[in-house]
């Protein structure tokens, strides 16, 4: 495979290490201490640069092929912070609850909710109906796309409490807020967890069926 070539380990155990580490509440120490405990000696460092750089692989394979969604959408945005800052992760997900797309963003305004609104509609076509909370952002964003010519014969509502599948939707990533230390490094770690979490909830059949390690394999093209 050419996303592992040049590396001095396999691609088994990168596939562990990340899958580990996007999946599970660990830090890299933790990881590195899970692979040393089975014989194979991996610093946290080493740990580091695989999970930067196969999340962000992982993410675009991932969003390459997430091109089916039902006709009507939940999208708000949550808090991550980093270097003692807030930033803003913009979410959205169909009625099912399957993940259409994320993004990190510094700052909450319009411009930020209208080039995510593109992203998706760009992505997936118009949605019947598009649920967000009640943030002027949103439809200021929403309005000015209409007015371009796309969700054209969309249903925008604010609805409080239709949003609350987005809203708990949230809570895994939010569990899972590191002490980032920059916005490239918490943009490719968030991609990463997103995309894992996304194809938990996607390919899980009961509480016993899902491997990490699997799934991202199957989405590298490791394993068919």
């Amino acid at each position: 495979m050419t996303h592992f070539k040049g590396k001095q380990f396999k691609q088994d155990i990168i596939m562990v290490a990340v899958g580990y580490y996007l999946r599970y509440n660990l830090s890299y120490r933790d990881v590195s201490e899970i692979l040393r405990e089975r014989g194979i000696e991996v610093c946290h460092t080493t740990v580091y640069r695989w999970v930067q750089e196969y999340s962000q692989i992982a993410y675009c394979l991932w969003k390459k092929r997430n091109r089916m969604a039902s006709d009507s959408w939940r999208m708000d945005e949550t808090y991550i912070k980093v270097k003692g800052k807030w930033h803003y992760l913009y979410r959205a997900i169909d009625s099912s609850g399957l993940t259409l797309d994320i993004w990190l963003r510094k700052k909450r305004d319009s411009q930020a909710a209208y080039a995510f609104f593109k992203r998706l509609v760009k992505q997936f076509g118009e949605p019947r109906v598009l649920v967000t909370d009640k943030a002027p952002s949103l439809s200021c964003a929403f309005k000015q796309l209409k007015s371009e010519g796309y969700f054209i014969s969309t249903t925008h509502r604010t609805s409080k409490y239709m949003n609350n599948i987005i809203e708990q939707d949230h809570r895994p990533i939010k569990k899972r807020n590191k002490l980032y230390r920059s916005m490239r490094t918490a943009s490719a770690t968030i991609k990463g967890m997103e995309t894992v979490h996304a194809l938990y909830k996607k390919s899980r059949r009961n509480l016993f069926d899902f491997s990490v390690c699997d799934e991202l394999k199957q989405l590298m093209g490791i394993i068919a």
